[in-house]
């Protein structure tokens, strides 16, 4: 596996860092993962309730990973969310979508701009990409400004384009171009 997909970066917020997935971390990303809140904001691929066996299964997975990066957002020691950057292919191939989560006792600290923007410039400089992007509901303010404050632009508003929990919903798409 390539290093480049297994980095570990410092975060400018005291005890945070992001690194790659361990199987210790069941535990914790079961106990964060687990939380309708975050849930709601996020693909149906991500399960809820989120089990033991779920995190067990993610961690199997990113551990045989070979194309993304998958990584936790640690503070103090403690795996308390997740960022991850998955490559297109193809005529996309130079481009790049983030996708984040965070456990909601660490909102609001500028953790999750700090992750963001820290995958992004490291994407940036270490693979052939020119593009970033997100998708994000439109029902989620904070995500939108996590992204805004890390560097990235609204391109657009994709209208009824989601359907979360039996609701139809905009999302919104955000990009930093280089």
């Amino acid at each position: 596996m390539s290093p480049l997909l297994k980095p570990t970066l410092e975060l400018p917020i005291p005890g945070a860092r992001l690194r790659p997935w361990r199987f210790s971390d069941a535990a914790a990303l079961a106990r964060f993962a687990n939380d309708r809140a975050i849930w709601q904001n996020l693909r149906d691929t991500f399960p809820h309730p989120y089990t033991t066996q779920d995190a067990e299964f993610f961690l199997a997975l990113v551990a045989d990973n070979q194309r993304d990066l998958y990584l936790a957002i640690e503070l103090d020691g403690v795996a308390v969310g997740s960022i991850g950057v998955h490559f297109k292919t193809d005529v996309r191939r130079r481009s790049a979508e983030v996708g984040y989560w965070l456990a909601q006792e660490q909102w609001g600290r500028g953790l999750a701009t700090a992750a963001t923007k820290a995958v992004s410039e490291y994407v940036l400089a270490r693979f052939d990409v020119c593009r970033l992007y997100a998708v994000v509901f439109d029902t989620n303010a904070a995500s939108a400004r996590v992204l805004e404050k890390a560097g990235y632009e609204l391109e657009a508003r994709m209208r009824r384009s989601i359907t979360k929990a039996g609701q139809t919903l905009d999302s919104l798409l955000y990009a930093l171009v280089v």
